[in-house]
């Protein structure tokens, strides 16, 4: 099931999209979809614990996360093939699933640093 909804975007944001899908070789309202559905992640992930459910070991722990350098790697390299136009549809796959991991991972790490200042672990990062 899908819901049809109508957005406005600054021209910018728009541009870049459009850029975006050309390159990858798709239309731009499933690039637009699928760009929502990464960055926010469904309602009750059970995935892994909550960061504020965690002692501060796994939370300084969590502050260092990192993707693993294989996974690294490899998403430089598909990124590199859609920059030149040459991305093929099972790369294209694989791209959004390391884009899925370094952003879960991303959100993962900032939510960590986050509660490690909350709890005085580490200071803010602006001082």
């Amino acid at each position: 099931m899908s819901t049809r909804i109508t957005i406005e975007l600054p021209d910018d944001v728009y541009q870049r999209v459009e850029q975006f899908a050309h390159l990858a070789n798709r239309d731009l309202s499933s690039v637009v979809a699928e760009s929502i559905q990464l960055l926010i992640p469904a309602p009750n992930n059970t995935a892994s614990p909550a960061i504020t459910a965690l002692d501060d070991e796994e939370i300084l722990g969590l502050t260092e996360l990192q993707m693993e350098p294989e996974q690294d790697a490899r998403l430089s390299q598909l990124l590199d093939l859609q920059q030149a136009g040459q991305l093929s549809n099972p790369d294209s796959s694989e791209l959004q699933t390391l884009m899925q991991i370094y952003q879960e991972g991303l959100l993962r790490k900032a939510t960590a640093l986050n509660e490690a200042v909350k709890r005085g672990l580490i200071q803010p990062l602006s001082e």
